[in-house]
């Protein structure tokens, strides 16, 4: 097993390129910026996977599986991210 963080972009939907069957562990603030952690197996081909960023007061269906929350701007900006599975 290995452990990546990959970049997350502050837009509603993305995707992300990383190992099929990855775990995505946590979302946290680095520097500034936001970050997921990612367990996997090596040597398992790589897939897009559907990230949803969900702020607060923000209305829309359910996005998927809760991964977590994280702030920016001194706490100003509160966003909820969601795995929203691979593509």
């Amino acid at each position: 097993m290995r452990i990546f963080k990959y970049a997350v972009n502050v837009i509603d939907d993305q995707e992300i390129e990383m190992p099929k069957g990855a775990q995505i562990l946590t979302v946290q603030v680095q520097d500034g910026l936001p970050w997921i952690w990612v367990a996997f197996t090596e040597g398992m081909e790589t897939v897009k996977r559907k990230i949803v960023l969900m702020g607060t007061g923000h209305t829309r269906d359910m996005p998927g599986v809760y991964i977590g929350t994280f702030q920016l701007a001194g706490g100003r900006l509160i966003f909820h991210l969601f795995d929203g599975g691979e593509a």
